[in-house]
Parts: C-alpha cells; structure tokens; sequence
C-alpha cells in the first residue's frame, strides 16, 4: 500500500490509484469486520464491575507505563470526569480479558466541562468548530483510551500502543493477530455505537496525529480543529459528526459498526 501512496496525488493517474487503494481497503475491511466479531466483543460498563475493569485498565497504561498520571494505591486511574461518562471495553472472547477501555464524555449543562474545555481550550483555533456551537446535550468527548501492553505488538514500541492495538505475536494465533491492531478502531466504534444510544451527534477528541491518520485511512475522518500542543505528548483538538462519521466509513467498516450497535444495543436492553 506504501508503493502506492506516493501516485494517489498524481494528475491522470492519481484518480486511479486512489481507487485501487479503496478497494485494496475495502476488501481488507470485511476480512477484520469477519475476524474481530470471532475474536473481540464490544461491552459497555453498565455496573461498577465492569467500570472497575476500565479504571484498571487505564492504571496500567496511564500510570504504570506511560506515567502520565501518579500511581494510585487501588490500581485505578480515575478523575472528576468519569462521574458522567459511559465506558467502553473490547473483550477478547478465547481468553475473556479485556483488550481496550475508552469513555465517552458527556455534558449536560454549561457548568458540566469536557476535558478539551477545561484543559485544551485554547487549542482549538478561532475559526474552527467549538463545543459551544452545539447543544450541550448532543455533545461528548472520546478519551481515555488505553489497550493492554499484552494486546501490543512491542512492548518497546516508543508508540507504547494505548491506541494502535497491535498485540504480541508469540502469545496468539496468527489468524487473531489480523484484527489486533484494530482495537483501537473496535473501541471507537463503540464509543460511536454508545454515542448514538445517547442521540450525541458532535464528538471532540485530541489525540496523537498519527493516530487521527490511521483511523482517517479506514474512514474514520476526524477533522483537526487547532493546531499540535504538548498534552500527554504531542496532540491535537479534532472533531467528527456523525453525518461524518457514517459518510466516511468504508463499506467494510460500516459492516463492522453494525455488527458492534447490534452488540451495544443488547447491553443497553
């Protein structure tokens, strides 16, 4: 696919490349859409038992490994936002544990703040889209995603994999390695599955530009809204809609959200 990209922007041919590109995507799309529901299962923590599973999880990335924030003697990272948020796991079904956490930050009046307002206001530039342009209720920030260092690829990947969700090669089947580094797309999905059950149609995000590139490539087109700041390393304010969001999606990837609202809605029974 790399051979290819360099063309994509070419006059004449450009057009042709992309499409090729499209379908070599689409066509690797519905290969993951088919293993991740073999392997990996959306849960949205609706108890405190599965809520307790994400704060874990987090502790583990967020405090043990990346040391973002200080280590907690109970094992769990948690703040002042988790009190109205919805979190999300994704379970890997062989062995039962959980391979990714992520929350959906919800606001339900001006007092309520999203992270990205009480801390990266600034970042967003004056002329792009603001959490004020919306009602608070149709708004949420996504954050707070972490995967496991046992479902990464390398566990001295300087990435450090709290969202790229490769795994180790030499613990699982080859065949569960191909839907791995999606985790972090799985996890997305969910929160927009979960997002939707709560008629949420605005999302702000900052994250790591690299990984804004990866979930774009798979049609996932998070807009940037303000330019790169030193937050947790190096991030940027993004945003998407869900007009975006559906829009956006390949064709094998809408396979998979459906499979994964169909799971969500369940829960939510």
């Amino acid at each position: 696919m790399k051979q290819f990209r360099k063309y994509a922007d070419l006059p004449i041919i450009g057009p042709v490349v992309k499409k090729l590109m499209n379908l070599v995507v689409s066509q690797k799309a519905n290969q993951i859409s088919k293993h991740f529901a073999e392997y990996l299962s959306p849960v949205v923590a609706l108890t405190d038992e599965l809520r307790n599973e994400s704060y874990k999880i987090r502790h583990k990335v967020y405090c043990e490994e990346l040391k973002f924030e200080d280590l907690r003697p109970d094992e769990m990272e948690t703040d002042q936002f988790d009190s109205h948020s919805t979190h999300c796991l994704i379970k890997h079904i062989p062995t039962g544990e959980y391979a990714g956490t992520v929350r959906i930050v919800r606001s339900t009046s001006e007092e309520q703040l999203l992270p990205i307002e009480k801390y990266c206001i600034s970042s967003i530039a004056d002329d792009a889209v603001h959490p004020s342009d919306f009602p608070r209720s149709e708004i949420c920030e996504i954050s707070r995603l972490a995967v496991p260092a046992q479902f990464r690829k390398r566990a001295t990947d300087k990435f450090k994999g709290s969202a790229t969700g490769a795994i180790n090669e030499h613990i699982y089947s080859e065949r569960e390695l191909r839907c791995f580094p999606f985790i972090a797309v799985g996890l997305y999905l969910c929160a927009a599955s979960t997002s939707r059950k709560h008629d949420i149609k605005h999302c702000f995000v900052m994250m790591e530009p690299r990984l804004a590139r990866s979930l774009r490539f798979v049609g996932i087109p998070f807009q940037q809204v303000g330019p790169v700041v030193e937050y947790h390393g190096k991030r940027a304010p993004y945003y998407i809609s869900r007009h975006l969001l559906m829009s956006g999606l390949t064709p094998g990837f809408k396979r998979m959200l459906k499979n994964i609202e169909k799971k969500v809605a369940t829960q939510f029974k």
